[in-house]
């Protein structure tokens, strides 16, 4: 038992961001399905399943095929109405000791945040649903929508969209939203940059997609309703600045931000704003927005510059007792 437990805790410890992955360990070989039929006919070749899981783990980058593959002759997966995976939705479950709840249904599910994807390092294995993974079908892997189920993947920065087929577990990676298989990765752009900023956005079976706005590029799509921001600065006797509207047309590329926490009274917004003020990291705002007709303040730092910028001071507002941000992509 002590062995299984060491080898689930080095899975888990790898980290699932651009190239680098980790899914939760499969059930017991006891309750493991029977498996039928060869490796996923799209495949080249047959995929490298050999190596255990803590061999696995062990290599730190992830990678693609050797050969590129075209993407164009690939079909993407249609809604259909399927029973819910017997393994893979357990809820709530933990992942380095995070709690996670899988959402009852995918109905209504749209969000904004990060991509990465994974490649051959998974190849062949069994993914949380206990399907084997095949890195050259459309397919996904999230923290919580039910296993399996359909999401559109709008890459924001080029407006390339996929459709993909959600039947994983991950990233649990800070800052992560969707691992993307490698050739949904390489449909929108993800690949071979590494991460994307991207919306997903669920599909139901039966039911007429809403029109594509997806189809051109970002500058083209109409904007967001802008919500009231606050610039705060790290002097806790001045006075808060005037608070202004946020220019929609300043820039046609979605933007990074952290956010630290959202408040319903503006004495807590401040509060918490200055303190990360104080820490100097960037440019700290108090946004405010309407949520279901309630008025919320968000704390945010931004925006930053890229991915990587985000992950940085994630870890510097942890270390700092600053609480656990999260992206908002807008």
């Amino acid at each position: 038992m002590k062995r299984a437990l060491l080898l689930l805790a080095i899975a888990l410890l790898a980290g699932c961001g651009g190239k680098k992955s980790h899914r939760p360990a499969p059930p017991p070989a006891a309750q493991r399905p029977a498996q039928t039929g060869s490796a996923p006919q799209s495949a080249p070749n047959a995929p490298e399943t050999r190596l255990s899981q803590a061999e696995r783990y062990r290599q730190s980058q992830d990678d693609g095929p050797r050969e590129a593959i075209d993407v164009s002759r690939i079909d993407e997966p249609e809604p259909s109405n399927e029973p819910p995976s017997r393994y893979g939705n357990r809820s709530p479950y933990s992942v380095l000791g995070r709690s996670y709840e899988v959402l009852p249904t995918a109905r209504g599910y749209v969000e904004r945040g990060i991509s990465s994807w994974y490649g051959n390092k998974f190849h062949g294995y069994m993914t949380s649903s206990f399907e084997p993974y095949d890195m050259y079908k459309f397919t996904a892997a999230h923290k919580s929508l039910p296993l399996p189920s359909w999401a559109r993947v709008t890459n924001l920065e080029n407006g390339k969209s996929v459709v993909v087929r959600v039947n994983d577990r991950g990233p649990f990676h800070d800052n992560r939203l969707i691992d993307l298989s490698y050739a949904a990765a390489v449909k929108i752009g993800v690949w071979p940059k590494g991460t994307g900023l991207v919306e997903v956005r669920a599909l139901m079976p039966g039911e007429v997609e809403p029109e594509q706005r997806s189809t051109a590029i970002v500058a083209r799509t109409p904007p967001r309703p802008q919500p009231r921001t606050t610039p705060v600065e790290a002097k806790a006797s001045a006075p808060a600045p005037a608070t202004a509207v946020a220019d929609a047309n300043a820039t046609a590329q979605p933007r990074i931000y952290l956010q630290i926490g959202a408040f319903g009274e503006q004495a807590n917004a401040d509060r918490a704003a200055q303190r990360v003020a104080a820490a100097k990291l960037g440019e700290v705002r108090v946004v405010e927005a309407s949520v279901n007709g309630r008025s919320v303040r968000r704390v945010r730092l931004g925006p930053l510059r890229d991915v990587d910028e985000a992950d940085r001071l994630t870890q510097a507002l942890r270390q700092l007792g600053l609480g656990e941000a999260r992206v908002a992509i807008d």
